[in-house]
């Protein structure tokens, strides 16, 4: 029954040893990845980016923006002078929280009468809407309580009102928040794997001679490489786009030709680091398991299920130079903030560079392996 079982498995492990690669990614990867995700999960939000409108000069009120950063939730990064700075803050997404101050704070406690502070919370993101209202009505609470004790034996002065307002998403539907971001994993997940293979293909069925042997330049092969998987791609994000508005009801607050175009840049990027990888793996078993070993960051360092406030640094770094990061934070600004070009022009240029600069590393990596 077992006549032959000795020779095989010699034989496997001889040509496991020779793939050194193959091992390589099945055996310390998931170690790696083990640990980073380990840090990177983490549901409890900290360091949330504020924005503080203060029209009152009294140090009642900077009692209480200290009491908003002391729970370690909320962090100030910028102070602005109009209702339409605030709100312009939100929208572009360089806060989540945007804290107005009335001019009658500070004398309206003095006076014994109510005091109301308007909080303004960015609801694209469901977890980080659901704590930042929870814990600033308990920021709230804590001050009243505060100046209930300070008044004993004297009438009690009223309790300062926080009035958190939901924006852009108010019934806080978890289909407005996942799905964008499911189309943009969706969106990198097929486009990388499409040209992954693309290279490979050829050497495995060798044609990748002949290729050699014609006046092709390494860039015009890439490109030619990536154009028609781009197509395929454009019209899948549209497919999914469609989806994401009829059949689960998400509205399209901006401009819908800017998310189309901005989808085709992501596909572009996404696409590079599919050819990256083609260049990098010798048969279709390298290349998908280079291209797993983005999907799972993609997933869960990108911001799609876990904000990024709560991550370590380094882990926040890594999720930073992931182009589905970048697409995530365009697609819930166009979808749900109704963001314009402008408000994201940081993602934009972002993802505009590392498709270059991906698509340049795969033409120079194929180069070398032809020299």
């Amino acid at each position: 029954m077992f006549k032959g079982f000795g020779s095989i498995f010699y034989k496997e492990v001889i040509q496991i040893s020779r793939d050194p690669l193959t091992l390589l990614l099945m055996l310390v990867v998931p170690m790696i990845q083990l640990m980073i995700f380990g840090y990177a999960i983490n549901t409890n939000v900290r360091d949330v980016r504020t924005a503080v409108y203060n029209l009152d000069p009294g140090p009642l009120s900077r009692e209480l923006i200290d009491a908003f950063q002391n729970t370690d939730y909320f962090l100030v990064t910028e102070s602005v002078g109009s209702d339409d700075e605030l709100n312009q803050a939100i929208v572009a997404g360089r806060v989540k929280v945007g804290i107005k101050i009335p001019p009658d704070y500070s004398d309206r406690l003095s006076m014994g009468r109510q005091a109301t502070v308007l909080v303004l919370i960015d609801g694209s993101d469901s977890n980080i809407a659901t704590q930042s209202m929870t814990v600033s009505n308990s920021v709230g609470l804590n001050k009243s309580l505060e100046r209930l004790i300070q008044q004993q034996g004297s009438e009690p002065r009223p309790l300062i009102e926080i009035r958190p307002k939901m924006l852009f998403n108010p019934d806080g539907r978890s289909a407005n928040f996942m799905v964008p971001g499911l189309v943009a994993i969706i969106l990198q997940m097929i486009t990388t794997l499409l040209t992954a293979f693309a290279i490979v293909r050829e050497r495995e069925r060798g044609t990748l001679e002949q290729l050699l042997v014609t006046p092709i330049r390494p860039f015009g092969l890439m490109l030619g490489k990536l154009v028609p998987y781009g197509l395929i791609g454009c019209f899948e994000a549209c497919t999914v786009l469609t989806v994401m508005r009829v059949i689960f009801d998400v509205p399209i607050n901006g401009s819908v030709i800017l998310l189309l175009l901005l989808s085709i840049l992501f596909l572009f990027t996404a696409l590079s680091i599919g050819l990256l990888i083609s260049t990098k793996a010798q048969n279709q078993v390298q290349a998908f398991q280079l291209a797993f070993l983005i999907m799972l960051p993609s997933v869960l360092l990108s911001g799609f299920m876990f904000p990024q406030a709560s991550m370590p640094v380094v882990l926040r770094t890594i999720g930073y130079v992931i182009p589905a990061t970048h697409f995530i934070e365009i697609i819930r600004g166009i979808v749900l903030r109704g963001a314009t070009l402008m408000d994201l022009i940081f993602e934009v240029a972002t993802l505009a560079g590392m498709g270059v600069l991906l698509l340049a590393l795969s033409a120079l990596r194929f180069h070398k392996k032809i020299a």
